[in-house]
C-alpha cells in the first residue's frame, strides 16, 4: 500500500512541477505580438484605403476578414498554437483569439463528421461568447430603449 504524501512533501512536488513563469516578460512578449497582430491590421486597412480606393469602413472590414483568415489558416498549419503559447494574451485579445477558439474544435473533430464532429464542436468555447455577448447587447439596448422612452436620454 502506497503512503500518502505529507504537506510538506506534497508542497514540495508542487512547487518542482509548476513552471515557473516572468510576469514581466510574459507582458513584454503579449504586448509585442498583440501590437504586430494589430500593426498587420493597420498595414491591410492602409493598403485597402490607398491601393483598393475603399472608405475606411470597408477597409476595416477587409482587415477584420484577413485577420480572421489568417488566423485559421495558422490554426489549420498547428502554428497559431505556438505562437499562442509564446505570446499568451498577446494573440488571444484581438480577433484572432476568437476566430482561434471557433476553428480549433472544428480542426480537432472533423474526423467525426460533419454533423457530429464539425456541428456540434464548432461552438464548444465561442458558444459561450456569443450567447453572453448577444444576450447582454439585447439588456443594455432594451435598457437604452427604456430610458429613451421615459425621456432620461435625449
Amino acid at each position: 500500500m502506497k503512503k500518502e504524501p505529507t504537506k510538506q512533501e506534497y508542497q514540495e512536488y508542487v512547487e518542482q512541477v509548476t513552471p515557473k513563469n516572468n510576469c514581466f516578460l510574459n507582458c513584454c512578449k503579449a504586448f509585442l505580438i498583440g501590437g504586430l497582430i494589430c500593426t498587420l491590421g493597420e498595414v491591410i486597412k492602409q493598403y485597402a484605403m490607398h491601393t483598393g480606393g475603399m472608405k475606411e469602413e470597408n477597409a476595416l472590414t477587409v482587415v477584420t476578414l484577413c485577420l480572421v483568415l489568417l488566423s485559421i489558416l495558422l490554426t489549420g498549419f498547428n502554428l497559431f498554437g505556438k505562437i499562442a503559447d509564446f505570446a499568451g494574451a498577446g494573440t488571444l485579445v484581438p480577433i484572432t483569439g476568437f476566430a482561434n477558439s471557433v476553428a480549433s474544435p472544428a480542426i480537432e473533430y472533423q474526423k467525426e463528421g460533419q454533423v457530429f464532429g464539425i456541428g456540434v464542436k464548432i461552438f464548444t468555447i465561442a458558444g459561450p461568447v456569443i450567447l453572453y455577448g448577444v444576450f447582454s447587447s439585447w439588456l443594455i439596448g432594451l435598457g437604452y430603449w427604456l430610458l429613451k422612452t421615459v425621456g432620461l436620454l435625449g
